[in-house]
């Protein structure tokens, strides 16, 4: 596959293209030289006596010479036009490597920054929940005496073991216990048994994101969690709590991880709030193509 020619090649054929009128113009003018005095009869009379040299046949040759000459320049012409086709064809080759290479370091700063995000996001949702509800149950062992101190050492299950629907009810429960005084509705609808896992994952974040911000800043009484499946999934967690300003926060990374999250799934997040009247936060999933509704 042959490059078009470019610049290159243009000035190196005008180059040969004046060398060629040039030489045309030369012979032209020896040939009127040559007719005007008679150059051959006076060199044919000048030769005669040395014809055993065969002198005449010089002509013959000089035209011979002449000949080879102009097929060793129009090959070299040839062979000059292959090889700036074959340098502008190696050019474009590195080009487009360069650019591939361009877009792997592009993509590759991409993967580290997705890479550290999805590290702040984990650590937010394991380490932060847990120092989070230890400090509630240090909060709890100052006020009441009566509370057991192994409280604290307990882990929550895990989703692996109980299932979506199961480990949501043990996230409430727990919450239940540790926020003396908040009623805290949960509602469940559908079947949830079926789904991937990045999507369960999602789901329980998002019921353990809202309830440690309402345990952190709500000042609550009442929360109402839901849980539904149908032509998509929905999740609701709201308060009756002091609420925000502007009822979207633009601060705080569990919320913004959130959002991540839900968007990387082809969800959305929504959040309604006002001061004083709560706050309440809505996540519209759906379902994967590939899962039945099991409902």
């Amino acid at each position: 596959m042959w490059a078009r020619p470019g610049p290159a090649f243009d000035q190196l054929r005008g180059a040969y293209l004046r060398d060629a009128v040039l030489v045309a113009s030369v012979t032209v003018g020896a040939w009127v030289l040559c007719a005007v005095f008679n150059v051959t009869e006076t060199l044919h009379r000048l030769t005669a006596p040395y014809e055993r040299y065969q002198l005449d046949e010089l002509p013959s040759m000089l035209l011979v010479l002449g000949l080879g000459l102009t097929w060793f320049a129009t090959r070299r012409y040839g062979e000059a036009r292959q090889e700036i086709a074959r340098r502008r064809l190696a050019e474009t080759q590195l080009a487009a490597a360069l650019a591939d290479n361009r877009r792997l370091a592009q993509q590759y700063v991409e993967l580290q920054e997705a890479e550290r995000k999805a590290l702040a996001r984990e650590l937010h949702d394991e380490l932060g929940q847990y120092l989070n509800v230890i400090k509630l149950d240090a909060v709890g062992l100052r006020d009441d005496q009566r509370a057991s101190p192994a409280a604290v050492q307990q882990r929550p299950a895990g989703l692996d073991e109980l299932g979506l629907a199961a480990a949501v009810e043990h996230c409430v429960q727990t919450w239940r216990t540790r926020l003396a005084g908040v009623s805290v509705g949960l509602s469940i609808s559908g079947d949830f048994t079926t789904l991937p896992e990045s999507v369960a994952v999602t789901l329980y974040r998002l019921v353990q994101e809202g309830m440690t911000n309402i345990a952190k800043h709500a000042a609550a009484r009442h929360v109402t969690i839901r849980l539904e499946r149908a032509e998509r999934i929905e999740v609701t967690v709201a308060d009756d709590g002091v609420g925000t300003a502007g009822g979207v926060p633009t601060r705080g990374l569990g919320l913004i991880g959130m959002r991540e999250r839900v968007m990387a799934l082809q969800g959305e997040l929504a959040f309604a709030s006002a001061p004083g009247q709560g706050f309440e936060l809505v996540a519209r999933i759906p379902v994967p193509a590939n899962i039945g509704d099991g409902s």
